[in-house]
This record gives structure tokens, C-alpha cells and sequence, in this order.
């Protein structure tokens, strides 16, 4: 049998930390030989971490990140490799064969893949289709590749491209198949959504099954501001079923034999490809090859095929990950969360303590003339069960003494939300001043279902470094939190918790549902109106009451400016927040 040894290193890299980058590359490497492999796999923009955003015009940078591509080809002997990194040059497309002699042009850079044999640069693959939706801003900084380079590696024929040219179905994977190409790497930095992963997966099952190819999907993993990675890189056969399936939320080493010969006997079964066609052909760069490896002996291994998780799983996974890597990944040790006795601090504590253990993680209660008995219980219950420390803060005697202040001013106007928002205020003044003193992280606990309609206090419950479940309905919150509460001997989140009705206690007999909508309402038509774009006639068609719908709707548009000033979070859901929604703060169009 005719096979290829690959190997594909689902990483975690670091945006901006070349050295460390570079280093961790290397290490892999050293994992790659050791397991024989013909090649190695690395993901997209794996030198520069992804994405490096404005870090691109810096002059500086992308010459560090050419150096720091150097240190790795050194390293790379006795195996070849596809290093993902930002190229740089005059020519679109790359049409040197080595990075390292492209004449420098600052005005055009490229998101690129280097094809490294044996200490040398053979070919580069710049990226063709740059994604400019959603979270993606490529186009800001690179020039689309037009050049693809075909390399023939110990009788195998290669295709390599990068993460948005595979899913298309006209795009480069097609013409590289047509020009020969059995096996196509494709290297990503393919952030997380609830779904993605399965999704990608038919997509990707599609892509090999059309072409007759054997594709290989690299993908990062890690956590970098709101983005998580989730890792879950891919083998697959020319017949579209799944041979080899990388860890979620993990780094991983997929090592596998790749069947070439099945690769032949699939096209010969179903018809010889046409000819490539002339205008394609004018675009190929081809590369032939041979490794000293090509005849080493190796034992067959078994390649990795991890299961996939649901989707509740996945969510609190990506959650875990994305605040271990922001804590470590900014120098933070240990992290501060005000606990209130709800559902949202206590599930916001969990994810904490499964991403940085209990000894630095530290909890604040800031109980209000309004905090119940039951609250006070929950909390401490809470706690024990997680093995935190807790620093217990009255809030009462501030807040007198802000409506002292204030008393001749309001004179005898009523109480209403201002009173309110003054004990939220005042807990994340105490929040703040923990953040200050020793250097903790505040994270918020607010979710998306308050975030959305704004039904949070600026300078409040909303003041913090990062927002673990900003992206998370409120009726995931529960889901998330009864998911984990079957893990272990025993429920982490006391059952009274999850229980008892939402409330924020600023004011007597408070509930959530005084203001909002039930959640079970609510969440569906933020979901409509967020994350699908409906109108108010379309989600009032879904089957919910015009008035609430109009309610929601006025809402969301009236908190921007909220959102706007919050901190950030991760993303979970298809369409989040911030970077996937950019809607204008002053704005006079009303979709009612």
C-alpha cells in the first residue's frame, strides 16, 4: 500500500508571543519526527497566533513574524511541514517559491501557509478567499493569494490552502484536485459557535467526496479575547467518512497513515477528473520531492478518532477554556466574582474554578438591606461546595450614605431604578477596588438574555475585565448549570439556586419577571431578533404576542450604548455581541 504518514498539530498559540510561538512549534515538531511522519500540519497564522488584528501595521511585527518563521525552518529537519505565518511581498499571490526573497512591500501582506522540506522553503500557499463577516476583518489587512502550489512529496501529490478556501465548493480544493492533488492540507484558525463543529464536518465530508481527496483540517485551539478555538481537526478519507477526529478544547497530535493507492482506485471508479483547464493551469506552481524518510520503516498506527461532545458540553467546554486562556494569557493568577446567590454568579464561579482551581479564584458577597436569608445561605452553601474564599462586604452602610448625599438634591421624589442602580454601582466600586489592591481579574456574570434588553447597570454589575456568559440565553445559563451538577459525586451548584425564581434584590419582592418577559419567551425572540435579523412581523408570526415582541425589540434597541461600554466576553452562539453585530449608537431607524 502507497501511504503517507501525516501529522497534525492542533496547537495553542499565543497572538503576538513570536518567541513563544516558535518555541512551542518547534516542540511539536520534535513530536511529528518522533512519530515518523512524512509531514507535519501546524495551524493557520500559527507563528503570528490568530488573529494579530492591528499588530499587523506594525512594520516591526511582520518582520519579527518572517524571523521568527526562520528559527522554525532551522528546525525543521528530516520531515517537511506547513507552517501558517504572514507573508509578505509585492506580487500577489507569492509566485516566489521562498518567503525569504520576496521583495518587501509594506501595502501587501498576505495570510500564508509555507511549505518547509528538510530546513528549506519549497513553496508558499497565500490565502485566496478572506473572509470579511462576522468576527473576520482579513480583508482589512491581506491581499487574496492567486497562485496554488501543487507539491509532489515522496510520490504523493500535495494541495495545501487555508481555512476559508475549503468551503467553497468552486474554490482552490477543486482546481488542486484537478491538477492532481490527493491530498489536500488544509491548515485554520476556525473559531467556535454552538453547531460549528458539525456542521464543518458535512461541510468537510462534502469537499472530500466531490474532489476524490483525502483532506486533512488542521484547526487551533485556545482561547484569544472573546474568540475560542475549538481544536476538533479532521481526517478525511475520498469517500467523505471521518478517519482520524482531534480533542475538543484541546491541544492535540493527530498522527495517521494516509491510503494514497485509495485515493487511485476512488477515481478510477468514478470516472478520470477532466483536464485541467488552461486558465487553471497558468496559476499551478509544482513542486517534486523526495525525503530521505521515503524509505524508513514504521510501525502502522492507529489514528485518534475522539468523540464528539454535545452541544451544552461544547458550550461549557469553549466557556472554560476561553477564561483559562484569557487569565494566562494576560499575566492575570487568580480572578474575583461578586456572588449573589443567583444562578448566573454561581455558574460564573464553576467555570472559574474548573479553568483556574479554587485557590485562585476568590469570591465577594455584598449582601444590600434587600439580600434575603436565602441568598445569604445559597452563597455560603456555594462556596464550601467549590472550596473558595469568600470576603463578606455589607453594602447598606455606603448606600445610606449615598442617599444622605443625595437627599437634599432628590428632595421628595420617589425611588425608582436610580436607588437600584446605586447598590449595583457601589458593588462594583468594592469589586474594582479588589481588582485594584491585588491585581485580580473582576469577571461579570452577567448573561446575554440582560445583556441584550440592557437590563444591567453601567458601572455596576456590568464593571469587570471579561464577561464569562455575555454570549450565554439565560436558559442555557440553567442548562449549563444543571449539565455540570451531574459531573462529579456531587451538584456543585446548591439546588435552591437553580430553584428559586431570577431575582436581582434591589428593591423588595423583586423578580426578574416584574421587568422582562419569562425567559422562556424572551430568549426566543432575542435569538429572532439578535442573532437571525427578523423583523418584528416575522417573529410575531412565530407565534408570540406583538406587544411583548415590540417590548424586546424596543429594548435591545434602546441598550447599545450599554453594550458598547461593557467588557468582553466570550462568544458561544452564532451571531454575539460586539465584533459579529456592530450596530450604531445614535440611530434614528426603528425596525417597529
Amino acid at each position: 500500500m502507497r501511504s503517507f504518514r501525516i501529522a497534525m498539530v492542533q496547537m495553542n498559540p499565543t497572538v503576538g508571543d513570536l518567541d513563544g510561538n516558535v518555541k512551542r512549534i518547534v516542540g511539536w515538531l520534535r513530536e511529528a519526527r518522533k512519530a515518523k511522519a512524512d509531514l507535519a500540519a501546524f495551524p493557520e497564522l500559527a507563528v503570528t497566533g490568530y488573529p494579530p488584528e492591528d499588530l499587523l501595521l506594525k512594520p516591526r511585527f511582520v518582520e519579527d513574524n518572517r524571523l521568527a518563521l526562520q528559527e522554525v525552518v532551522r528546525e525543521c529537519r528530516d520531515i517537511a511541514a506547513v507552517i501558517g505565518y504572514v507573508g509578505q511581498g509585492g506580487v500577489s499571490g507569492h509566485k516566489s517559491l521562498s518567503p525569504m526573497v520576496v521583495p518587501a512591500s509594506r501595502h501587501e501582506l498576505y495570510n500564508a501557509a509555507a511549505v518547509i522540506v528538510d530546513r528549506r522553503v519549497v513553496a508558499t500557499y497565500s490565502k485566496w478567499f478572506l473572509p470579511n463577516y462576522g468576527v473576520f476583518d482579513e480583508s482589512r489587512y491581506f491581499h487574496p493569494g492567486r497562485r496554488l502550489p501543487i507539491v509532489t512529496l515522496n510520490g504523493t501529490v500535495l494541495g495545501v490552502n487555508i481555512c476559508e478556501d475549503i468551503w467553497l465548493p468552486e474554490g482552490p480544493t477543486r482546481i488542486q484536485a484537478w491538477a492532481g492533488a490527493e491530498v489536500i492540507v488544509n491548515i485554520n484558525a476556525s473559531p467556535f459557535h454552538v453547531g460549528k463543529s458539525r456542521y464543518r464536518e458535512q461541510m468537510l465530508a462534502t469537499r472530500a467526496r466531490e474532489n476524490g481527496v483525502i483532506l486533512t483540517y488542521t484547526n487551533t485551539v485556545g482561547g484569544q479575547d472573546e474568540l475560542v478555538f475549538d481544536g476538533n481537526s479532521l481526517i478525511l478519507d475520498q469517500t467523505g467518512d471521518v478517519i482520524a477526529r482531534g480533542k475538543a478544547f484541546e491541544e492535540d497530535l493527530l498522527v495517521a497513515d494516509l491510503n494514497i493507492e485509495a485515493v487511485a482506485r476512488f477515481r478510477m471508479a468514478h470516472g478520470r477528473r477532466k483536464a485541467l483547464a488552461g486558465k487553471f493551469a497558468s496559476v499551478i506552481d509544482r513542486v517534486d520531492l523526495v525525503m530521505p524518510t521515503a524509505s524508513r520503516k514504521r510501525m502502522p498506527v492507529v489514528p485518534p478518532l475522539a468523540t464528539p461532545l454535545d452541544s451544552i458540553e461544547e458550550v461549557y467546554r469553549a466557556l472554560t477554556l476561553g477564561v483559562r486562556d484569557y487569565v494566562r494569557k494576560n499575566g492575570f493568577k487568580r480572578v474575583v466574582i461578586g456572588l449573589s446567590g443567583g444562578v448566573d454568579s454561581a455558574l460564573t464561579a464553576v467555570i472559574a474554578v474548573d479553568a483556574l482551581g479554587p485557590a485562585n479564584v476568590l469570591g465577594v458577597f455584598m449582601p444590600s438591606p434587600y439580600t434575603s436569608r436565602e441568598s445569604r445561605e445559597d452563597v455560603a452553601d456555594l462556596v464550601r461546595r467549590l472550596g473558595i474564599a469568600l470576603w463578606t462586604i455589607p453594602i447598606t452602610g455606603p448606600f445610606r450614605s449615598y442617599l444622605r448625599a443625595l437627599a437634599p438634591i432628590f428632595g421628595d421624589r420617589p425611588a425608582d431604578t436610580t436607588e437600584e442602580n446605586l447598590q449595583a454601582r457601589i458593588r462594583g466600586n468594592i469589586l474594582m477596588a479588589f481588582s485594584n489592591k491585588f491585581g485580580h481579574l473582576v469577571l461579570t456574570t452577567g448573561n446575554k438574555s440582560e445583556m441584550s434588553v440592557g437590563y444591567a447597570t453601567l458601572y455596576g454589575d456590568m464593571a469587570g475585565g471579561f464577561a464569562v456568559i455575555k454570549d450565554v440565553p439565560k436558559t442555557m445559563v440553567y442548562e449549563l448549570a444543571r449539565l455540570r451538577n451531574r459531573w462529579g459525586e456531587r451538584a456543585v451548584i446548591p439546588k435552591r439556586i437553580l430553584d428559586r425564581p431570577p431575582t436581582a434584590e434591589l428593591k423588595p419582592g423583586q423578580k426578574d419577571e416584574d421587568t422582562l418577559p419569562p425567559y422562556a419567551t424572551l430568549d426566543p425572540i432575542l435569538k429572532a431578533y439578535v442573532e437571525e435579523d427578523r423583523s418584528l412581523e416575522e417573529i410575531v408570526a412565530m407565534g408570540f404576542d406583538r406587544e411583548t415582541v415590540a417590548q424586546v425589540i424596543g429594548m435591545v434597541d434602546r441598550s447599545e450604548y450599554k453594550r458598547r461600554q461593557a467588557p468582553i466576553g466570550i462568544k458561544i452562539t452564532h451571531r454575539a455581541f460586539g465584533k459579529d453585530r456592530r450596530m450604531p449608537i445614535t440611530n434614528g431607524y426603528r425596525s417597529m
